[in-house]
């Protein structure tokens, strides 16, 4: 599990057809539970195209919202916050759900503590080396969306990893580029763009061996970790 502090350091904002979204670049420790083989998905709307596509990081600018100030703004628009006592049945409820919308479709939901991570092998997300999401996944996110939309007392983190093929400059561009694109599809669904938080570790946080295909095909993944919007 990654270090709230990690977060919340050394942010920068992204601003592109019309979502700020919230860039980072640094190292972590970081362990991700393998992939459930979940089976047969819920069918959904067809997705709707993003626009103008995330394909390279402009218009970057210093700063941006940390997790206690995403927090803090949510809860001033009205957001309402959730209490110590209602956190752990609010997630529950938002884990089935997710699961339910995601089975079968090769990505995976697990836990840790008030968390849910979503697990997307880039195979069934990206073309090699391209950072558009295929429009093949755009019934996935559309579910992911489905739930963020329901249960939008929460925060939403975006991490993109790499295998270690190619520079380490061109890996993390390439996974900021990519968590980046997921968070504005999903942005283009409805979900509140300050909720985002978008983070590229390149080829930092390998789950498994980068040694055999199979390891470094399980390596290049998007993450989405969503965590409890809380109260003072």
């Amino acid at each position: 599990m990654r270090a709230e502090s990690q977060i919340e350091d050394n942010h920068f904002m992204l601003k592109k057809t019309g979502i700020a979204l919230i860039c980072a670049t640094f190292l972590a420790g970081c362990t991700t539970d393998p992939y459930t083989g979940q089976q047969k998905v819920s069918n959904t709307t067809g997705g709707a195209a993003i626009g103008a596509a995330v394909g390279a990081l402009g218009g970057l600018m210093v700063g941006g919202s940390s997790r206690a100030q995403r927090n803090a703004v949510l809860i001033g628009a009205g957001i309402g916050a959730l209490g110590g006592g209602l956190i752990g049945n609010y997630m529950d409820r938002q884990e089935a759900e997710l699961r339910a919308q995601l089975q079968g479709t090769g990505v995976s939901v697990t836990r840790n503590g008030d968390r849910i991570i979503l697990n997307m092998p880039s195979n069934i997300t990206f073309d090699t080396d391209q950072d558009q999401v295929k429009s093949q996944f755009y019934p996935t996110l559309n579910s992911v969306a489905i739930v963020l939309r329901k249960f939008d007392k929460t925060l939403v983190d975006v991490y993109g990893f790499t295998d270690s093929t190619g520079s380490a400059s061109y890996n993390q561009a390439l996974s900021q580029r990519r968590a980046a694109s997921v968070a504005s599809y999903l942005d283009s669904q409805g979900i509140d763009p300050r909720r985002f938080a978008v983070i590229g570790y390149g080829a930092s946080q390998p789950i498994a061996s980068n040694a055999t295909p199979e390891g470094r095909a399980q390596n290049r993944r998007v993450e989405i970790q969503i965590s409890p919007l809380r109260g003072a």
